[in-house]
């Protein structure tokens, strides 16, 4: 069934200022209800589009990377650098480590090998500030400090993952307040506005048999709609059955006003923060609203992002090749692109 849930006066009625704002609101709230039910649609089949596209170029690319990063750390224990070399191949070795010690593309027995020199790194992190002014060679201090820097290591992880989580909460606290806050409206809302409407239609009361029927299945719209929590469409139902009785060909009071505007605020804060959930599921380069991106956009950053890392994984294959020789290392280091 459909309502218009609009602020319909006599015709030789201006609608004030306040019923423009409020039919603009509906407006939003209506648009904002399709483009849900379109991102609910199209999310799955998203996601799975990344998942073809980007994890098999990401599971590549971290695989090129650790090779790297294995090749020169033998290598920086196998041949000698000058002390300037030694010093960009361990911020490079660093560097590396940092990056793959979290990847879900590696081995157990690789990602051991990347926590093993992450953790010697983090342990010398001083020393390599400072090398600037003195250089020196840690390479032979690794046997000894894996040990030790077994429980530093943990520390790191920890306080790591502690900084990340303060991130994220401190990016989440006011959504999540906002979001609780509108649900908290339209839960008051929703069984107001619902005993409201049962007590309009209520087939119990109808005498005429052909009404009680009609009443009976509108009671029943109007429950499963109470039960999927859509207080839009109780709200439409509520306004259309008022102006059926006359109540409508008036001008809305201050009160009636206030609180359709707190209510459909709420509900349209609730489906603003649906959309925004999926949106970030898709993990876009870019933070972007809603209204500002489309299916198609995101399939476009996707194939983008697609892109943009098999030419990275390109050229880390490309690096690589030279890493195998100690000339190409040198090679690499002499244009600084190690």
């Amino acid at each position: 069934m459909s309502f218009d849930l609009k602020v319909s006066l006599q015709q030789r009625s201006e609608p004030s200022a306040q019923q423009k704002k409020l039919n603009r609101l509906i407006d939003k709230i209506e648009q904002q209800k399709v483009s849900l039910s379109t991102w609910q649609n199209a999310q799955a089949e998203i996601q799975q589009h990344i998942r073809q596209k980007l994890m098999p170029v990401y599971g590549a690319l971290h695989e090129v990377l650790f090779q790297q990063l294995e090749q020169l750390w033998n290598m920086l224990h196998s041949h000698e650098f000058s002390k300037a070399d030694m010093q960009q191949l361990d911020e490079k070795i660093a560097q590396l480590a940092q990056m793959l010690k979290r990847s879900k593309m590696l081995s157990a027995e690789q990602l051991e090998l990347v926590r093993q020199i992450d953790t010697f790194y983090q342990q010398h992190g001083a020393e390599l500030a400072k090398k600037n002014k003195k250089a020196q060679s840690i390479k032979f201090e690794y046997e000894e400090s894996v040990e030790r820097g077994v429980e530093l290591e943990e520390d790191f992880e920890q306080y790591a993952a502690e900084q990340q989580q303060a991130r994220e909460q401190a990016k989440q606290q006011r959504q999540q307040q906002k979001r609780e806050q509108a649900e908290q409206m339209v839960a008051q809302s929703l069984k107001t506005v619902y005993l409201k409407i049962a007590a309009m239609i209520h087939p119990d009361r109808e005498q005429d048999e052909t009404k009680k029927e009609e009443k009976t299945e509108l009671f029943q719209q109007v429950s499963l709609a109470y039960e999927k929590q859509d207080l839009f469409y109780l709200l439409k139902l509520q306004l259309q059955l008022e102006q059926n009785k006359g109540l409508g060909a008036k001008e809305l009071s201050a009160e009636q006003l206030r609180f359709y505007k707190l209510t459909l605020n709420a509900q349209s804060q609730q489906l603003e923060s649906q959309i925004a959930e999926i949106l970030d599921s898709f993990q876009l380069a870019k933070n972007v609203k809603a209204e500002h991106v489309h299916i198609g956009d995101v399939y476009k950053a996707v194939d983008a992002d697609c892109a943009e890392l098999k030419q990275q994984l390109k050229w880390e294959k490309e690096r690589f090749k030279h890493m195998k020789k100690v000339s190409g290392i040198e090679m690499l280091l002499g244009h600084g692109v190690l």
